[in-house]
């Protein structure tokens, strides 16, 4: 059983026992997070991607840590002014595990 969700601006393909880095999320005290909106789940062949169905599906998630990601330079230019900027991005990043899906 697998399911695609959205966080963060992106979508991941998520199963049970996965651990994937996403931007940084506000969990409970326990750890515990609920990934939403699910986009589709699938299970042994059926695919479910509809509305209905999946306002009731769930993933369920625990934290495992907090990180930063990897630097990014940012470079602007101008041409002909001698105007150059450079800065660096490092974007903060929650590492989770996948505990359950539901739907």
């Amino acid at each position: 059983m697998y399911a695609v969700i959205a966080t963060g601006g992106k979508q991941y393909r998520v199963e049970e026992g996965d651990t994937l880095d996403v931007e940084r999320l506000e969990a409970d005290d326990d750890g515990a997070v609920s990934l939403r909106p699910v986009m589709l789940v699938a299970d042994d062949g059926s695919v479910t991607v509809d509305a209905d169905a999946l306002a009731k599906a769930r993933v369920a998630a625990s934290v495992v840590g907090e990180r930063r990601g990897e630097k990014l330079t940012v470079f602007t230019y101008r041409n002909k002014t001698g105007y150059r900027r450079k800065k660096g991005h490092r974007q903060h990043l929650t590492r989770i595990r996948v505990d359950a899906i539901t739907g």
